[in-house]
């Protein structure tokens, strides 16, 4: 059956997760169009496929546990020089963004594992291009804000062209995830060259 690779997620929503990705988009990263604008809870995983059901059912108990929380973005920061990485900062929700990421990778579940760096919830604006493109990033989206209340995470899977698509949401107590799903910019820019470079994912 082979492996898949998973990420979990918290969606950043409309109208803000399409213009944070068109704007990383406008900075040259060519992997833009491949990930949905998200703050990362389990970041690339490499699983059994058959493992998937154990997968759900755990992200299940996960979200059935978990509780609405407010979420703000604002301003912008930077990995850099460790990582080449600028991103718009988490002001608000760090702290359950933390918790959550430690159930979704913990204990004996099926996505349990250890993280190349500590966690520090953030939204990737810019990834491993140049670094005058990287300095553009920092300083045009340091004004940028926005808020809503986070009531769900989902899975995603990254295909074999790259692209994350999304599996699955969970809603915090059980329900259905209420944070709509952002367009599909490669499906629909498939035929465009930009936008056919598989590559990493942050």
């Amino acid at each position: 059956m082979g492996t898949v690779t998973l990420g979990v997620s918290i969606a950043v929503p409309e109208p803000h997760g399409s213009f944070l990705q068109e704007r990383r988009a406008g900075f040259g990263d060519p992997v833009a169009h491949c990930i949905p604008t998200h703050v990362t809870l389990l970041p690339p995983t490499e699983v059994d496929r058959v493992a998937l059901p154990s997968v759900d059912a755990y992200l299940r108990e996960v979200a059935a546990v978990g509780r609405p929380f407010v979420m703000r973005l604002a301003g912008t920061g930077t990995f850099r020089p460790v990582s080449p990485v600028v991103f718009v900062k988490v002001v608000a929700g760090g702290a359950a963004c933390a918790r959550l990421q430690e159930r979704v990778r913990g204990g004996s579940g099926p996505l349990a594992r250890e993280l190349q760096f500590p966690y520090h919830p953030h939204v990737t604006i810019a990834h491993a291009i140049d670094d005058a493109a990287m300095d553009r990033a920092y300083e045009e989206l340091a004004a940028f804000e926005a808020s809503w209340t986070c009531d769900s995470f989902a899975l995603y899977e990254q295909g074999a062209d790259g692209v994350w698509r999304k599996l699955r949401a969970y809603a915090f107590g059980g329900g259905l995830g209420a944070v709509p799903a952002q367009a599909a910019p490669v499906e629909e820019r498939a035929e465009r060259p930009e936008s056919a470079d598989p590559a990493r994912t942050t």
